[in-house]
């Protein structure tokens, strides 16, 4: 049961004295203000949240501004010009900071005193809410992290689907190979034997031998064609084994050095003698480094160079092929890995647009990449990561 008031209490209760005692020990920062804005009272929870003393906030001028961060002391001066008003507000942050130098997040509220129609002055009471401000804060940091996060992860979903059209338009185009190389092979074969007979009968003098040699020649071309699709989409992979890429890169530059002669380009090797071991599929590498190459030999006018440079770091090497050729425009630049896609127009001297979609292909499929970077009229550079050795299942 609660005890009785008895009359001393009661008096208690009544007195300014009770009422000063309560104030005195309120949580928050309070202040009375007369009618003009001058503080009359401050409790003493203002050393907590500023290091001042009450006495030294009474004796301020401009009391509270002084006791406000610069960056906030025109919020401030508005707020207590709302005071004045005979206005009340509520939760309004600002800063301050403390005798020690630290800034302290607060929040204000206030209203006005008033008895019997009487103005008496005004109340304000300060909170400290530096602990809900740094929570914000940090909720602020996890949402932008989760917001990285989500991107970073709607980028890789992309990614994989872009790379599961990829492969569902490379297994399309396996069967479709297959057909073909069925299809035109025979009749080609058919073709040549006929050609043969027809020749085996002529005297090697005979005024159409230059046309039959031309008909020969054009059997060739759509035979390579037909097997470079082929070989292209129906690649069996290769066991993994170990080997040094740098001898990969001078051999695959040897069986170039004829179509570079032929075109006029400059072949370099820049990758120096240091041995490049890895444990990979080697005829596939040694694929993809033919086709980045010859790309780059094609696309280079004659008289200019084509480089390839060998670099290593702790997981991985790669492989800089850089040509002088016309670069590739920004509108392009996206297709380039796709099949069939080709910005060496009707030059008979190149292939399908298939080399860089098998290249690409095959590097993913070891766990590595290929880049480009490329600058119109100045040429590309195809930078080809290859790992050391095949990831793990």
């Amino acid at each position: 049961m609660p005890k009785p008031v008895t009359p001393a209490l009661a008096q208690s209760a009544n007195d300014d004295t009770h009422f000063r005692l309560v104030a005195d020990s309120t949580y928050d920062w309070e202040t009375w203000l007369s009618v003009d804005g001058r503080p009359l009272w401050v409790n003493p929870a203002v050393v907590r949240v500023t290091g001042r003393s009450p006495e030294e906030c009474l004796a301020m001028p401009d009391y509270p501004l002084p006791l406000v961060e610069a960056e906030d002391r025109d919020k401030v001066a508005e707020i207590w010009s709302h005071v004045l008003g005979y206005t009340s507000g509520n939760d309004v942050e600002f800063r301050v900071r403390h005798l020690n130098g630290k800034t302290v997040w607060v929040a204000i509220s206030w209203q006005p005193m008033v008895t019997q129609g009487e103005r008496l002055g005004f109340r304000t009471s300060i909170r400290d809410i530096t602990r809900k401000q740094m929570l914000r804060e940090e909720l602020r940091i996890h949402a932008e992290h989760l917001e990285d996060l989500v991107k970073q992860r709607t980028e890789r979903l992309r990614s994989l689907e872009r790379k599961q059209v990829q492969m569902e338009k490379l297994a399309a185009l396996g069967q479709l190979a297959a057909s073909v190389a069925h299809e035109i092979n025979n009749p080609l074969a058919g073709i040549r034997n006929a050609l043969t007979l027809i020749r085996s009968d002529q005297a090697e003098d005979h005024p159409h031998q230059e046309i039959f040699d031309l008909i020969d020649k054009e059997i060739d071309r759509m035979s390579g064609i037909v097997a470079q699709m082929y070989q292209s989409y129906r690649r069996q992979t290769s066991p993994a084994h170990r080997f040094d890429l740098g001898v990969v890169i001078r051999e695959v530059l040897y069986f170039l050095t004829p179509l570079a002669r032929d075109r006029q380009v400059r072949l370099e090797n820049r990758c120096g003698t240091k041995p490049a071991p890895v444990e990979l599929p080697e005829d596939e590498i040694k694929q993809v480094i033919y086709n980045l190459v010859r790309n780059a030999i094609q696309a280079s006018p004659g008289g200019h160079l084509v480089e390839v440079h060998l670099a290593d770091s702790s997981d991985h090497y790669r492989i800089d092929v850089t040509d002088q050729g016309t670069g590739i425009s920004e509108q392009d630049l996206p297709a380039i890995f796709e099949p069939f896609f080709s910005t060496k127009g009707n030059d008979s001297g190149t292939g399908m647009g298939l080399g860089l979609s098998v290249s690409q292909a095959i590097i993913e499929s070891l766990g590595g990449k290929i880049e480009v970077q490329t600058q119109v009229g100045r040429g590309s550079r195809f930078l080809a990561f290859i790992p050391r050795r095949l990831p793990a299942s």
